[in-house]
């Protein structure tokens, strides 16, 4: 059925199913598809999945601007685009707009950072496409739409239509040559992590995020490598994104930023269990994480740096922490989540608080510009996508992104993934490690 109506977004009712990669292996012709895959988890923010591709254009960085140049781009790129309006019986939370990714580094262009980790995966800092269609999937009414932006010509429509209809071959095979590998020693990341106590002890930080890098050579298609690990791992807020130069495969558990009607809500992880043998096992080790004394402090430190982030553009008085130090449990992980709120400035949107709140204040660490510096001065390499974000700013002023761990990046015939965690004062440093390799170990695990 299709509902239409002036001024609005015109809907067109497909079959519903649990599976997205099938459609989302029919649309790879159109180019740069994104899929942002509520895949499951939990269920508040697991109702919808959001499909697209063959963007109408691209915003990246030029060479030399900045960060807030770039972001102001991207404002009038979705200005170009009006707003539009809902049938009756219908209200999702997109419909066009931009759909894309912010890498964890640019940050480099919205702060003033040191030059010393090496950056050999070649992503851009910044990549949002402007889409006029896209697929919705709801997944608590069990209902999906072709929603098409009212600007959208007929034969556009007709032509995302007519590929929804087609069975694609299924996506072709996907192997690692070998097992993932750590980038750096067990010993090194002890080097950092002691560097990083003595930084904590001297007074220049509260807590650091600290990450390491992990390695496989491959081949074959990396969306079949993503529906392995979406079936692994599902989660709120993976996403699937693919141009000719690189693959993005995000499990993201974590929301950074999101907005709809002026109201805002961040959703810091700090605080990680694995999770047990049994069920006895692992509800001891759900208590543990619950009563932890340190995981709460390293938890709360983000909370207060997220609520100084949202006072920027949020209106006196209205940031508030409705909840603090709640159990949120998936396949591989228990994890400690807090929520973060506010409402928008009258004179504020949604790029606003992106610029004055990224990169996420729960994997950098407090202070957050120190945090960053120290971060750059211990890791390697660059991390690129990780710990950057991935979804959507709609046409509307509405958006919602994740914080990008869990990720994975395929450039070159060769994946590259990161595990890290808070360091704070009482941190051990054999611990930390070992929570570097838990968080992902689920990941590599389906793919080897």
């Amino acid at each position: 059925m299709t509902v239409q109506k002036p001024n609005c977004y015109l809907l067109t009712e497909l079959p519903y199913q649990d599976d997205p990669i099938p459609r989302l292996n029919a649309l790879r012709v159109l180019g740069q598809p994104v899929l942002l895959d509520s895949a499951a988890g939990i269920e508040r923010f697991a109702r919808y999945s959001i499909l697209s591709a063959g963007p109408q254009r691209i915003i990246s960085p030029s060479p030399g601007e900045t960060g807030k140049s770039t972001l102001a781009r991207l404002r009038e790129a979705l200005a170009e685009l009006p707003p539009a309006s809902w049938p009756e019986d219908v209200n999702l939370p997109f419909g066009a707009g931009a759909l894309g990714f912010i890498s964890y580094d640019f940050g480099r262009l919205l702060e003033v950072l040191p030059t010393r980790a090496s950056a050999d995966i070649h992503l851009p800092l910044l990549e949002m496409g402007i889409y006029c269609w896209s697929v919705i999937s709801d997944h608590s009414t069990r209902r999906c739409w072709l929603v098409c932006h009212p600007d959208l010509p007929d034969a556009e429509r007709m032509r995302a239509l007519n590929l929804l209809e087609t069975t694609p071959a299924d996506p072709g095979p996907f192997r690692l040559h070998a097992p993932f590998q750590p980038e750096q020693s067990s010993e090194a990341y002890q080097h950092s992590f002691r560097r990083i106590k003595d930084y904590i002890h001297s007074g220049d930080c509260y807590q650091i995020n600290l990450a390491q890098r992990f390695r496989a050579d491959c081949s074959g298609d990396a969306l079949q490598a993503y529906r392995r690990l979406r079936m692994a791992c599902p989660v709120p807020f993976a996403a699937y994104i693919e141009s000719a130069e690189h693959t993005l495969l995000c499990l993201s558990p974590e929301r950074f930023l999101s907005v709809h009607d002026g109201a805002v809500e961040t959703r810091p992880i700090k605080g990680t269990r694995g999770r047990g043998q049994t069920p006895e096992e692992d509800l001891v080790l759900a208590l543990d994480l619950q009563g932890c004394l340190k995981d709460r402090a390293e938890n709360l430190m983000i909370v207060d740096l997220l609520r100084n982030d949202l006072s920027r553009t949020c209106a006196l008085g209205s940031v508030r922490v409705p909840e603090l130090f709640k159990l949120e449990s998936y396949p591989n992980v228990h994890h400690l989540v807090s929520s973060v709120t506010g409402t928008l400035d009258a004179d504020q949107d949604a790029i606003d608080l992106l610029a004055a709140s990224f990169p996420g204040g729960s994997i950098t660490g407090a202070p957050k510009i120190r945090a960053m510096q120290i971060i750059e001065e211990l890791e390697p390499v660059r991390r690129s996508l990780y710990c950057g974000s991935i979804g959507y700013i709609g046409c509307e002023g509405q958006m919602d992104l994740n914080i990008a761990i869990r990720s994975l990046v395929h450039q070159d015939d060769r994946l590259y993934c990161w595990g890290g965690g808070g360091i704070v004062a009482d941190s051990e440093g054999e611990a930390e490690y070992q929570e570097t390799l838990t968080k992902v170990r689920v990941l590599m695990k389906a793919l080897e």
